[in-house]
Formats: structure tokens, sequence, C-alpha cells
């Protein structure tokens, strides 16, 4: 079969199934397959898929068609204009999660800045944070030891030296941490997700009643701490920031400043040492 063929009848199978990016998708899944980029394929409609590539296509099309994630299928996503590894047992990142990195790249830190990505599922965050400030020393803690396996797997790809650390929150950590990178669960129990968030793992994704649970118990955990971190950044819908804010505050947290998704808080609490 051509390529012009099977980019039109795959385009037509998924557009079919309610996808809405369903020429984008059939181009990443064949660049993928073939090992040849989108320009490539376009400028060359009269390619033949030999039969091996197109069974191992038409499995991935009728995946894809189930409104199973892109990146699962793929085993893979990019963050930050860098590709991370991506199994089930991690969401896959989202481009709104950028808006941290650059809140984050934004703010006014020491050249050894101490950061913990919290609830780190694939790494993406703290990893990228890892190449975009060399000079920091990060963690990466989740409480899932198949999510912490994915992280180590992109840690070891990006050829870094990042400690990861099976923690509940804070719970099983005693370093002291200038920054908090928090992408932690915020879906309420009772929101109505969309199907392709039906494949992602639930323990990633909600976050009680409110959506907030985990929130309640990072800044309870914080409470405890003899050194504050300095920043904490989080990402949660918008219309939960105002109770986000509350949260911060009554552990003595303000807001600095917001974007999308994400808000930094800070304290005064106490100076770095």
């Amino acid at each position: 079969m051509h390529i012009a063929n099977w980019l039109q009848q795959a385009s037509q199978q998924l557009s079919s199934a309610g996808i809405t990016t369903a020429r984008l998708d059939a181009l990443v899944l064949t660049e993928d397959r073939l090992g040849k980029d989108r320009s490539y394929l376009l400028a060359h409609p009269e390619l033949e898929i030999n039969d091996a590539d197109k069974n191992v296509l038409t499995q991935q099309l009728a995946e894809r068609s189930r409104h199973v994630p892109l990146a699962y299928i793929r085993g893979k996503s990019e963050f930050y204009g860098r590709e991370f590894i991506i199994t089930p047992a991690v969401l896959q990142p989202r481009p709104e999660s950028e808006t941290m990195i650059e809140l984050l790249l934004d703010l006014d830190l020491p050249s050894d800045v101490r950061i913990a990505d919290v609830g780190t599922g694939s790494g993406a965050l703290g990893i990228t944070a890892q190449l975009e400030l060399p000079t920091a020393t990060i963690e990466l803690l989740d409480i899932d030891a198949s999510a912490l396996a994915v992280a180590q797997m992109n840690v070891v790809n990006h050829t870094l030296a990042i400690k990861v650390v099976k923690s509940d929150l804070l719970e099983h950590t005693d370093r002291n941490y200038d920054v908090l990178l928090c992408n932690l669960p915020y879906v309420p129990d009772d929101f109505h997700i969309n199907t392709a968030a039906l494949h992602e793992p639930k323990l990633a994704l909600f976050g009680g009643l409110d959506g907030l649970d985990l929130y309640h118990s990072l800044f309870a955990d914080i409470q405890n701490l003899q050194y504050k971190p300095l920043y904490i950044l989080t990402e949660a819908l918008p219309p939960q920031h105002s109770a986000l804010r509350s949260i911060a505050g009554d552990h003595g947290y303000r807001l600095l400043k917001s974007a999308d998704f994400i808000q930094v808080f800070t304290t005064t609490q106490n100076k770095r040492h």
C-alpha cells in the first residue's frame, strides 16, 4: 500500500472513532514505524509500506481508535522539547505542565538550589529542571514503585545522576529542599474525565472530593519541617486555585505568581542554610 493511501485510510479510521487529531496521529505513528520524518513521507506519497510495517501500524491504529493515549502506544512523549519514556504506569506529560518549568526558571534561585519533584511520575518535571539548571541538586519522589521505575529509565536516558526516592509526599526524605515542584493528583473524584484519561493510572489523577487531598497532606508535611522550602510550585485546575491559596496561606505561604494551571507560593519563615 502507498503511503498516501495508508494515511488517508488511517486518518478516516481515527476521525470516525472521534480522534480530533486523526491526521497528525496517523502521521506520527507512521513516522515512528518507518523511521522517516513527516516531510519525507508527505513528499513521497508513492512510498510502499511493507506487510510487516502495515500489520504493526494496523494494530496501533486499533489501539488509538479506542482512545489509548498516543504516548502509551509510542512508548514515549515530548516534554519541554525533550523525549521521555512513557508507560501506562505514569501520566503522559501535559503541555500545561511546561509552564511550571518556565515559572521555576523565572525565580531568583541560588546556583546550588535543592529541588524535589514531588509525585514525579515519569520524572519529566525534575529531569527537565536538572537539564535547565545543571548546578542544582534534584530528587524525584513518588509513592508508586512502577512510576519510579519509569522515572529511573528517564534519568538514565538523559545521563543524569538524579536520586529517585520512594516516598509518600515528603515522608521518606530528610533533605532540606529550597523548591518543591508539585504536580500532584488534583482531579476531583466525581469529575468527568475524557476517554483517553480513562487509560491513565487513577492513582496519579484523582485527589479526593475536591481534588486537593494531596495538597492538604503536602502542606501539613511542610508545616512539620524545620527548614521550609522557599518556593512551592503547584499544578491544579484554575477553579481550584482559590482553595489552594487558602491551604497554602494556612501554612505560612503566600501566592507569588501564577499562570495557567500553575501557582508559585513563597514563604519568609526561614532563610536558606
